[in-house]
């Protein structure tokens, strides 16, 4: 595919001019928000949005219906959503979309990610070649459950054992096998490498040449559904919210520890 203009996935700085006004895009690798920060992001969206926090496919959170001011967010409107915590890292934005199974580290699979989502996006954000991935390009750590192998993504494991990965290049390629402990070093690694070479792909899957791959690891797991609402284990559940949606209905009562799915619901814990 030949593209012939960079991305527009939307963000804090590149909202995207809907018919409703401004749509921006708080990526937060891992899904792990409070609810005390989901209470300051509806503050923002009361004040100058349409009232609601939209949950993504990807784990991420959207405002809509912000003043658009010459293409752009106005300061004030930047300077509230900074404060809720959830722009962390200006310059790289658009880039940390790194998409984790929502139970991992809580309850089932093979391997806690919550360590490897959190140095993969410390070591992307310090990359500074790194800020100009496209907005588009997703990493996805499946923990080896299942529930987020058949993920199409850029760049990806699934947890083989407590201490053993493997990695993905592209949606069908597979990498080497490699201790949970290299593994953010290693994608970061694929990640500026594709920027290299990617001239004006916004995907892995879309380079010209395919990727050099190897086979699929006999421990693989088969992709599995999401988990049914409601109780997952002693203390943690699975929440559905209606067309992934939230206002500040939806949050009262809510525990303080939440997880953002790609389901568009929220896991609570």
């Amino acid at each position: 595919m030949t593209r012939t203009r960079g991305d527009l996935c939307p963000g804090v700085f590149r909202p995207w001019p809907a018919d409703d006004g401004a749509l921006v895009r708080l990526r937060i690798p891992g899904g792990h928000v409070s609810r005390t920060t989901l209470a300051a992001l509806l503050d923002v969206a009361e004040a100058y949005g349409d009232g609601e926090v939209h949950l993504t496919k990807r784990a991420n959170l959207q405002l809509r219906a912000l003043p658009l001011v010459d293409g752009a967010v106005p300061p004030e409107v930047v300077e509230a959503i900074r404060a809720t915590g959830l722009l962390p890292h200006p310059d790289h934005e658009l880039v940390r979309n790194v998409l984790v199974s929502p139970l991992t580290g809580l309850h089932g699979g093979r391997a806690d990610l919550r360590g490897v989502a959190a140095e993969l996006d410390e070591r992307v954000c310090a990359t500074p070649s790194l800020a100009k991935l496209p907005g588009r390009f997703l990493l996805v750590l499946d923990d080896g459950r299942g529930d987020l192998v058949d993920r199409s993504c850029d760049l990806g494991l699934v947890a083989l054992s407590p201490d053993e990965v493997q990695l993905r290049i592209g949606s069908t390629h597979w990498g080497p096998v490699v201790p949970i402990s290299e593994a953010a070093a290693r994608l970061t690694g694929l990640a500026r490498a594709f920027q290299q070479v990617r001239d004006a792909a916004w995907h892995v899957d879309e380079l010209p040449v395919p990727p050099a791959s190897q086979p699929a690891d006999p421990r693989l797991s088969a992709a599995s559904e999401p988990p049914p609402y409601g109780e997952v284990a002693e203390g943690i559940a699975h929440v559905q919210i209606p067309g992934g949606v939230l206002d500040r209905a939806a949050i009262d009562g809510l525990p303080e520890q939440l997880v953002v799915t790609p389901w568009k619901s929220l896991i609570t814990h």
